[in-house]
């Protein structure tokens, strides 16, 4: 029984930290920074803000999804998922606010941090 209990409250803290992040980053990705933080303007700086970014978000779903996911096709739909999510806020950037544009190049280093999260916890994760 406390198994049970365990292995639902750890899915369930799982599944709150993946939508934390998911909104985290949708909000984050859509209100200006710079009236928050000014982050130096250095173009590698926000590539990588991008590849971290959604690498946590990737291994958050993996982990909160994992148990539900036995079939490796499943997971690849999660990355395609989390890939269009990321294209959405780009457009959304670059459609509905003034302070921020759609970038190619974020979806590419959104797309790497979503690859190596899932190569990641395939290899450190999912056999457990």
């Amino acid at each position: 029984m406390q198994t049970i209990i365990k292995n639902l409250l750890e899915r369930k803290l799982y599944f709150f930290v993946a939508i934390y992040f998911t909104i985290v980053i949708t909000i984050g990705s859509l209100i200006s920074i710079n009236s928050i933080i000014k982050l130096p303007s250095v173009n590698y700086l926000d590539k990588f803000l991008h590849i971290l970014a959604y690498f946590l978000l990737t291994l958050s779903w993996l982990f909160a999804l994992k148990k539900s996911f036995k079939l490796k096709k499943k997971f690849v739909l999660l990355i395609i998922v989390i890939f269009i999510y990321g294209i959405i806020i780009e457009v959304l950037q670059g459609s509905f606010t003034n302070y921020r544009q759609a970038d190619i190049y974020d979806m590419f280093a959104n797309l790497g941090g979503i690859l190596i999260a899932y190569v990641f916890f395939n290899t450190f994760f999912k056999r457990n």
